[in-house]
C-alpha cells in the first residue's frame, strides 16, 4: 500500500498539481493585497466610499458605523466584505484567462513535430508478402 501510494503522489500530475496550488495561493495574497491595498482606495477616494465597512446589522444591538465593533455588538451582513472578494475573483479569473489564452498562442506558434509513419504490425508485413508473391505468380 505505501509503495501505491509513493507511484500515486511522486506523479507528474500530482507534483504539478501542488505546485499549482501553492503558487494559486500566494497569487491570491498578491491579489487580496492589490484589490484592499490599491484599488478599494482608488475607488474609495474618487467616491468617498470604503466598502469594508459596508454592513447591515442583523438585529438592534448592532449600532456602530465600524465593521470590527459592530461585529462585537451583535449579528452583522457584511456585504463590502463580498464586493472585495467579488473583485478578488474578477481579477484572478481575468489574470487566469489572459495566461491561458498566451499559453494557447504559444502552442499554437511551435511547429508540429512530424511523426513518423506507424510501423506496421508483423502479420499485416506478412500478408503483403503474401499477396505481392500472388500477384507474381499470376503475371
Amino acid at each position: 500500500m505505501l509503495e501505491e501510494f509513493k507511484k500515486f503522489a511522486l506523479k507528474g500530475n500530482v507534483v504539478d498539481l501542488a505546485i499549482g496550488v501553492i503558487i494559486g495561493a500566494a497569487f491570491s495574497r498578491i491579489v487580496d493585497s492589490l484589490v484592499s491595498d490599491i484599488i478599494m482606495p482608488f475607488i474609495g477616494a474618487v467616491g468617498s466610499v470604503d466598502f469594508s465597512n459596508y454592513f447591515f446589522g442583523l438585529n438592534s444591538a448592532v449600532t456602530s458605523p465600524i465593521l470590527s465593533e459592530a461585529k462585537k455588538q451583535g449579528a452583522v451582513l457584511a456585504y463590502g466584505n463580498f464586493v472585495t472578494a467579488a473583485i478578488n475573483f474578477l481579477i484572478i479569473a481575468f489574470v487566469l484567462f489572459i495566461v491561458v489564452k498566451g499559453i494557447n498562442r504559444l502552442q499554437k506558434q511551435q511547429p508540429a513535430k512530424e511523426e513518423a509513419p506507424a510501423a506496421k504490425a508483423e502479420d499485416v508485413v506478412l500478408l503483403g508478402e503474401i499477396r505481392d508473391l500472388l500477384k507474381q505468380k499470376q503475371a
